[in-house]
């Protein structure tokens, strides 16, 4: 058993920025938007959580490769090869940053609650979220202290791991309607509730993914010669994020939609759930959604001080005293759950509308530089790359219409 597992393990070590991002995007958020799709849609919408993985394939390969013939990280390309690109390279971090530190909210928010729903089931116990968030971000912001990013790889396999396993398990307990989902699989656009389409792609299709795909492909070392590994990575972690997702889409499309629930907030899926698979599930589901949240606040944490490294042009060491003072601010805002009025949910759809508002700002860009002869040489983007980077910037035009009728 051991040997399957260190097999699995080293299996995973090979896509480390392919596994980072599996982990920085499959959330809570994400769990929370796919499980209300299925019980209020059913599979309807799982042809935009499909067209989303497909897309995010073709942007992080995009920004993947620039990175490899570079040498430099997407913010520094976007800053020095547009005519005052500063300008759109300072509003992508702003934006991003601002976006991220508002999720970091809503899924330290998520993740207490479930943790505390836990104890509470187990141990009959209840412990306020404040202490619970407390233990959390000490021991984050220890481990980023004096980690490496080699070690928040590994770190990231035991979530990722833990999360799939759980929601698998949970999958098989609950036993779906398979009639309900095959007959959900018919691509429609629901009548009310459009903010789903961009809550959807802004989770999948996340505009900081791309940015930090570009960062983590540097950390690993790649250089042009990895591309055929930069696309498998890639092939990889998209495939991994339209799997989870589906997963839990087909799990409340199986269940709650048939029994006419609709979902408000994670917790109260584990509610529902409970009758459905019994406490076992239950708690299943929480371990499962608990890591994806821990998969998602680890990253999180990172993003500023990787970002203005990338914007900047400067070395990225997490140990420099501006990058701990910076994880240590995202440590003391991921108690805003505890002093905000607002649901956790709700800062969590929030931010993800966000993400798809900038996602045209994210995806304009990399077409033109995978276009200009003097940056990428032999290696421009080709008629099949170029026909794909028009897709999707249509598409993130089609979901930010929708992103915005949601915001306001």
């Amino acid at each position: 058993m051991n040997r399957y597992f260190k097999k699995i393990f080293a299996a995973l070590a090979v896509v480390g920025p392919g596994l980072f991002l599996i982990g920085y995007n499959i959330g809570t958020g994400s769990v929370t938007t796919m499980a209300k799709t299925g019980a209020e849609h059913g599979m309807g919408l799982f042809w935009v959580l499909a067209l989303s993985a497909v897309f995010t394939y073709v942007l992080m390969v995009s920004y993947g490769k620039i990175t490899l013939v570079t040498g430099r990280t997407a913010l520094y390309n976007i800053k020095t090869n547009f005519n005052n690109g500063w300008m759109l390279a300072l509003y992508i971090m702003l934006a991003l940053i601002i976006g991220e530190l508002l999720a970091l909210i809503g899924v330290m928010g998520i993740v207490s609650e479930l943790l505390q729903e836990g104890i509470l089931m187990t141990t009959g116990l209840s412990v306020s979220t404040f202490w619970i968030i407390l233990v959390l971000a000490v021991a984050l912001y220890v481990l980023l202290w004096f980690g490496r990013y080699q070690a928040f790889e590994k770190i990231l396999v035991f979530f990722v791991i833990l999360m799939g396993l759980s929601f698998l398990i949970v999958f098989v307990m609950v036993k779906p309607s398979l009639l309900a989902i095959a007959e959900g699989l018919i691509p429609r656009i629901p009548d009310q509730n459009l903010g789903l389409i961009a809550a959807i792609a802004g989770t999948t299709c996340s505009a900081a993914v791309f940015i930090m795909r570009s960062v983590v492909v540097a950390e690993k070392g790649w250089t042009i010669k990895d591309l055929k590994v930069e696309k498998r990575d890639s092939l990889v972690s998209a495939s991994m994020m339209l799997f989870l997702s589906a997963v839990v889409m087909a799990v409340a499309a199986g269940t709650l939609h048939v029994m006419g629930f609709k979902l408000e907030n994670t917790t109260e899926l584990i509610a529902l759930f409970e009758p459905i698979g019994g406490k076992t599930a239950a708690i299943i589901l929480i371990l499962g959604i608990v890591g994806a949240g821990l998969s998602t606040i680890f990253p999180i944490a990172l993003i500023a001080p990787w970002l203005i490294a990338d914007y900047t042009g400067k070395p990225r060491n997490l140990h420099s005293s501006q990058s701990r003072l910076l994880i240590l601010i995202a440590m003391l805002i991921s108690f805003g759950s505890v002093l905000l009025k607002q649901k956790p949910p709700a800062l969590v759809i929030f931010s993800q509308a966000f993400q798809a508002c900038i996602l045209p700002a994210v995806a304009i860009p990399v077409i033109l530089l995978l276009n200009r002869k003097n940056l990428m040489g032999t290696y421009r983007a080709t008629t099949r790359e170029n026909m794909g980077m028009a897709a999707v910037i249509i598409f993130s035009i089609f979901t930010t219409y929708y992103a915005i009728a949601e915001l306001f």
